[in-house]
């Protein structure tokens, strides 16, 4: 979807840091019988992060909401390792908001726009935000209409995609994670194609570091959908892809443009780097090999997908993702 480019790697914060037991070793020893007691964590002394999930939106494989958010909290819950609680909640705001009880972050990977779902909680937001409570949005959930929701937003996220000033075009980024932040941890540089946004406007002065960059050409955008002439000049320098921000009232924020094609989430360093993103905006300290999930299969892909006519079954990535021609330049 839609100025400037940025370089925007502030000092990095610092971090504190949690001890994880080792519940899997000490199980196997007292399953041999050498007593040692096994530690057992309680839901409420889990670190609890609420997904929100949009609405139905797009055709079948693109913006596959609530399936992209069930694969994160299943890699969260089950395989990560970590002492955190995922919580799913679909089609938008949660109509019971106790839902967020607890929260330490809140992820909304959503539409955007005049039909994002903060757009008509705002106070909600802010009140978890004034807790510390983390925020992070992901692709069109980045978008919000400027007198709505853009001052907000640069609070909470450090900056949003604005209409008429960003672009969207769909295009292979080379992806690198910035390295001196912890959400790079264990993520390796990698091709994607996705509808990676750029031109973002942030707060100024910036209160965000570049968590992701890559180089867009007109050789590499396969497809334009919002474009401006100011994106021109962008073209051959490194965008912001990703961002964080750790705000003045103790809480962190995220903005992640990608998430477009849900085939996408297949690819490890890719998902990597989200699962990193959300556990760094829930305070927590991202593992050194960064957050542990396993292989996405294609059954695994094309399970919880929307309703949609026609259906698309969703395939794994492949080269041919980047086989597409170069997009005729809209002017």
């Amino acid at each position: 979807m839609r100025s400037r480019s940025h370089t925007l790697f502030p000092a990095r914060p610092t971090l504190s840091r949690r001890l994880f037991l080792p519940f899997a070793g000490a199980a196997a020893m007292a399953a041999l019988g050498l007593g040692v007691a096994v530690p057992t964590v309680s839901a409420k002394d889990k670190t609890k992060i609420v997904i929100l999930a949009g609405e139905k939106s797009h055709p079948s494989g693109q913006h596959e909401f609530a399936a992209g958010a069930k694969l994160l909290a299943k890699a969260l819950n089950e395989q990560s390792g970590l002492d955190v609680e995922a919580v799913v909640v679909t089609n938008g705001w949660p109509k019971d908001e106790s839902v967020f009880n607890g929260a330490k972050a809140v992820v909304c990977y959503a539409d955007g726009g005049g039909k994002h779902p903060f757009v008509a909680h705002l106070p909600a937001v802010e009140a978890l935000s004034q807790k510390g409570v983390g925020i992070m949005c992901m692709h069109y959930a980045v978008e919000v209409v400027p007198g709505q929701a853009g001052e907000p937003f640069k609070k909470w996220i450090g900056g949003f995609y604005e209409g008429q000033y960003s672009v969207n075009p769909h295009w292979d980024a080379d992806t690198e994670a910035n390295k001196e932040h912890p959400v790079s941890r264990g993520v390796k540089p990698v091709k994607v194609h996705d509808e990676w946004y750029f031109r973002m406007r942030f707060a100024e002065p910036s209160t965000a570091t570049s968590l992701l960059t890559a180089t867009p050409t007109r050789e590499r955008i396969k497809r334009y959908i919002h474009w401006n002439p100011g994106a021109d000049g962008e073209l051959g320098k490194p965008q912001t892809l990703m961002w964080g921000v750790q705000r003045p009232d103790g809480g962190r924020g995220v903005g992640f443009t990608g998430g477009h094609w849900h085939r996408n989430w297949a690819l490890e360093d890719f998902r990597k780097l989200v699962l990193n993103g959300i556990v760094w905006t829930a305070g927590l300290e991202v593992p050194e090999g960064g957050v542990k999930s396993n292989p996405v299969t294609e059954a695994q892909l094309n399970e919880n997908l929307d309703a949609k006519e026609p259906m698309v079954h969703v395939k794994l990535p492949a080269a041919e993702d980047f086989n597409l021609p170069m997009a005729e330049p809209k002017k």
